[in-house]
């Protein structure tokens, strides 16, 4: 299969609309039924290797990383609670299996939170949790024709969008100037304070075959019996058969200098780099993700933006989704919006837009598509509204909105974070007064800004 191109002739492979534009239709020389049957079948046997039950034994020892880098087993009891936490809240069904009940809570960020004892991994275990096969999330091929397009309507010609549109319309490139001393004064402590590294460990697991085996202990991998599984600590020197380029690896990991790294590296304590011995993979690991999260913030402080003569061609970029079929599942119908209806991402971004439709206050608005987006250090930025109010109203006629579910930094990735905060920078040097960029949690939130 080729990827489209545009009218242009361009390939439309950007990485946040490829999947968008590029859909495959197929058209089956055989009857319906049994297309999505075989299709089905084929889906169920490409996933067969993934684990099919939500249960303790499936949980239990499994090994995860936490957010300061460390390595957590899941023992025993957590196991359990994990299980009991999924029975309690009918995410799984008597047999073990994903219900429709917890794809439908992820979906509208309704999740029941985990017990408190499993707080500090709960993204890992919801990580486990969604590698767990589920045929509830198979194509629903019963009928055809729960496909709907989402078009676009006259709001987007509305002066009050367009006045909108071309204050927010505009590309910038960034330039970043820092004193590199200052990246390796706090890199150097980050990495005293935050490191830690875990010794080396390896397991020796014996087990012996059974006798009188028959063909459904083979398949059932209940031929082999475990007699003793024994953890043991490696306690080596670093002078091993193994050579690690420690500047050069953490240089690759962190697009710094060699000789940036080494200024790192000598300014940390003996005792931090000392942990090198214990575990270099994890050594090398853990200091390459701190040292990254100092380079962002270092980035953040000295980063500025200058804008292009570039914009947005506004058909383009709505075009795009208004051309694409929804499962009409997923439409909310509204009014004020761009779009007949509305694709959300989350049961906070449904709740906002209700408001939004209702509101007096606000003449129009638009959940802008992936593809208007603003560039960063660490990657390109989406936000997630565009909203015009009434002039007269309110102090600030123009917003730009993302809205999140918490507020509290501490629940923010460290990403997403440092693109925030990039977008206040952007909004701030590109757009007029009258316009406001900010993060929300609610409608409510929105208007205490705007007023």
């Amino acid at each position: 299969m080729r990827i489209a191109v545009n009218h242009k002739g361009e390939r439309m492979d950007d990485p946040l609309t490829v999947h968008d534009i590029n859909v495959l239709t197929v058209i089956a020389n055989e009857s319906y039924k049994d297309f999505v049957s075989a299709l089905q079948k084929e889906i169920a046997e490409a996933v067969s290797d993934r684990p099919k039950v939500a249960d303790e034994a499936y949980f239990k020892g499994k090994v995860i990383e936490v957010e300061d880098g460390r390595r957590v087993e899941i023992d025993e009891r957590k196991a359990k609670l994990i299980e009991r936490y999924l029975i309690k809240n009918d995410y799984v069904d008597l047999d073990g299996k994903i219900t429709e009940s917890y794809h439908k809570a992820k979906e509208e960020g309704t999740v029941a939170p985990l017990p408190e004892e499993l707080q500090e991994t709960a993204e890992q275990v919801f990580m486990l949790v969604d590698s767990v096969y589920s045929d509830v999330m198979l194509p629903d091929f019963a009928n055809e024709y729960n496909q709907k397009p989402n078009p676009i309507n006259d709001n987007l010609k509305k002066k009050e969008f367009l006045a909108l549109w071309e204050n927010i319309n505009k590309k910038a490139v960034y330039t970043v100037h820092f004193d590199s001393d200052e990246l390796v004064d706090n890199a150097a402590n980050a990495l005293d304070k935050e490191l830690r590294v875990r010794v080396l460990e390896y397991r020796v697991v014996e087990g012996e075959m059974g006798a009188d085996l028959t063909a459904d202990d083979i398949k059932s991998g209940e031929a082999f019996s475990v007699k003793e599984n024994l953890p043991i600590k490696g306690d080596y020197s670093i002078y091993s058969s193994v050579q690690y380029d420690l500047i050069g690896k953490l240089a690759s990991e962190t697009k710094l200098t060699r000789r940036t790294i080494g200024e790192i590296l000598k300014k940390v304590s003996d005792k931090t780099f000392g942990n090198y011995k214990k575990n270099p993979e994890e050594f090398i690991s853990n200091a390459a993700r701190i040292i990254n999260e100092q380079k962002a913030t270092t980035v953040i402080e000295h980063l500025s933006y200058d804008p292009t003569e570039q914009t947005h061609y506004l058909e383009d970029i709505f075009t795009v989704d208004a051309n694409r079929q929804y499962d009409i599942k997923r439409l909310q119908e509204v009014n004020k919006h761009v779009y007949d209806f509305l694709v959300t991402d989350s049961k906070v971004e449904k709740e906002f837009a209700k408001h939004l439709d209702v509101a007096s206050e606000v003449v129009v608005y638009a959940k802008l598509p992936a593809s208007f987006f603003i560039p960063t250090p660490v990657g390109e930025y989406n936000p997630d509204w565009a909203i015009a109010f009434e002039e007269g109203q309110v102090k600030h006629i123009y917003f730009v909105a993302e809205t999140k579910g918490s507020m509290s930094t501490m629940q923010l990735k460290k990403i997403e974070e440092i693109k925030i905060e990039c977008a206040r920078k952007f909004f701030d040097k590109i757009t007029s007064k009258q316009v406001k960029y900010d993060v929300v949690d609610s409608f409510d939130a929105l208007m205490e800004i705007v007023k």
